[in-house]
């Protein structure tokens, strides 16, 4: 067993660039299983593959590596074939937490986040499979240049790609004291790393947390879904 005490919250907020919320969170607390997805557009395929990815994946979740690996790989089939019969664009992001018999595994495809807070640095845990991410990295752009901005939009991983990509699974060891967040764009890029940190960093129960990251969102022009997950580690 791991020994940590976890308190987790989730929330989700539709803003104001859309009539829909094409976001999709999931939270069980024991064992903890946290799962966000992000689907790509605002049409049916986008509604169809954050549902489907979601319900896959924690169906097939197991407490090893390989099990949310092939748990991916269920959801990448269905979502494809789904596709196939709506046409169009179909696709979304997946970010997971989960809980196992040692530790913690982190699943990531597409561009939400995972963060931790640990004794006041707040770590990005997770990488954006976007061109966006990789022209900042090798130097192809500056990061907040407009070609970056464009290539924030192009994926080079997520759920319903046609080459079906693994995703990153990483193994977690947390401490007593960590938050973690796991998080649509929504909230990434309408909510600056400081102000991040500091809700993470108040003294309140995660559902708080949830909302304040919600309504700065929201107050930051709410131009997208925003989905948060708090988990607080004792």
């Amino acid at each position: 067993m791991t020994g940590h005490v976890t308190r987790a919250a989730a929330g989700s907020d539709v803003g104001r660039r859309y009539s829909a919320n094409f976001d999709v969170v999931h939270l069980a607390e024991d064992p903890l299983l946290a799962v966000v997805a992000d689907g790509m557009g605002d049409g049916e395929g986008s509604r169809m593959a954050g549902r489907t990815a979601v319900d896959v994946f924690v169906a097939g979740a197991g407490d090893s590596a390989d099990s949310l690996r092939e748990a991916v790989a269920s959801a990448q089939r269905q979502v494809t074939e789904s596709g196939r019969r709506i046409g169009g664009l179909a696709g979304c992001t997946l970010t997971a937490l989960v809980e196992s018999g040692g530790g913690y595994w982190l699943v990531q495809i597409g561009d939400s986040r995972a963060y931790r807070l640990r004794e006041g640095l707040l770590e990005l845990l997770t990488t954006d499979h976007t061109m966006a991410w990789l022209g900042a990295v090798n130097g192809w752009y500056a990061f907040d240049s407009p070609q970056a901005s464009a290539a924030r939009y192009q994926l080079t991983r997520y759920i319903g790609h046609p080459a079906h990509p693994e995703p990153d699974v990483l193994s977690l060891a947390l401490r007593p004291g960590d938050v973690l967040l796991l998080c649509s764009d929504g909230v990434a890029e309408q909510v600056p790393y400081e102000r991040i940190r500091e809700i993470l960093g108040r003294p309140v129960e995660p559902g708080e947390q949830v909302r304040q990251l919600l309504a700065v969102a929201e107050a930051a022009g709410g131009q997208d879904n925003a989905t948060a997950v708090v988990v607080q580690v004792s």
